[in-house]
C-alpha cells in the first residue's frame, strides 16, 4: 500500500525527469526531422480519458503526414499510406511516446497503469467504472499491453486492467517493465489503434 500511495509517485517523478534530461538530444534531433518532413507540428496532441474519467490532453511525437484525416486507427483503411518514415520507425521503436514523459511529470500519467483512452474507445473508459482501474493513474504501458493490446477484446481489457489496479506492487511494475522492454525490442504490438 505504501508503495502505491507515495512511492510509486516519486518513482515516477525522478525516473521521468531522468529520462527527459538523458533523451533530451535524440529528442530535439526528432523534432528537427519531423518539423523538416512535411512544415506540420512536431507534437501530436490528443484528449485522452485517465483516473476517475478525468480528461487531459496526452501528447506523442506526429507520426502521420499532416493531411492525413482526423479518425481512429482501426478507422483507417491502409494507414500506412498516411505514416511518415519516420512516423513509422518511431512507431516501431516506441520513441514516439517520449512526449509523454511530460504527462508523467504533470501528474496525468505513470509509467505502469491501465492505457489512456481516447474518444473513440468510451467503451472501455465506462467498463472501467465501478472497477479499481478507474482509481488509478494512466500509464504508457500496462499489464493489458504486454498481455495482447489491441488483440484482445475491450472486457479483457479492463479485465487486465482492474487486476493491476488491485495489485500494484514494486515487483508487479518490474514484471511489466520487461514484458514491455521485450515486446518493444520484438516489435510486438505496434500497429496501435489508439490515435496517433
Amino acid at each position: 500500500m505504501r508503495y502505491e500511495i507515495y512511492e510509486k509517485r516519486i518513482f515516477d517523478f525522478v525516473l521521468a525527469l531522468v529520462l527527459l534530461i538523458v533523451t533530451l538530444l535524440p529528442m530535439i534531433m526528432l523534432c528537427v526531422i519531423i518539423k523538416g518532413y512535411d512544415g506540420g507540428p512536431v507534437l501530436f496532441k490528443q484528449k485522452r480519458f485517465g483516473k476517475n474519467s478525468k480528461a487531459f490532453t496526452l501528447f506523442k511525437f506526429r507520426s502521420m503526414a499532416v493531411r492525413s484525416p482526423q479518425k481512429s486507427n482501426q478507422s483507417f483503411k491502409d494507414m500506412n499510406l498516411y505514416i511518415t518514415p519516420i512516423g513509422d520507425f518511431m512507431r516501431k521503436t516506441s520513441l514516439d511516446e517520449l512526449p509523454q514523459l511530460l504527462n508523467i511529470i504533470r501528474g496525468e500519467m505513470s509509467f505502469i497503469g491501465p492505457r489512456p483512452m481516447a474518444t473513440t474507445d468510451m467503451d472501455v473508459v465506462e467498463l472501467r467504472k465501478n472497477t479499481p482501474a478507474e482509481n488509478v493513474l494512466p500509464g504508457i504501458t500496462g499489464l493489458a499491453q504486454v498481455n495482447g493490446r489491441n488483440l484482445i477484446s475491450n472486457e479483457m481489457k479492463v479485465a487486465y486492467d482492474t487486476e493491476y489496479a488491485s495489485h500494484i506492487t514494486l515487483k508487479n511494475d518490474l514484471k511489466i517493465i520487461v514484458a514491455t522492454v521485450r515486446d518493444v525490442l520484438h516489435q510486438r504490438g505496434i500497429n496501435r489503434q489508439d490515435g496517433e
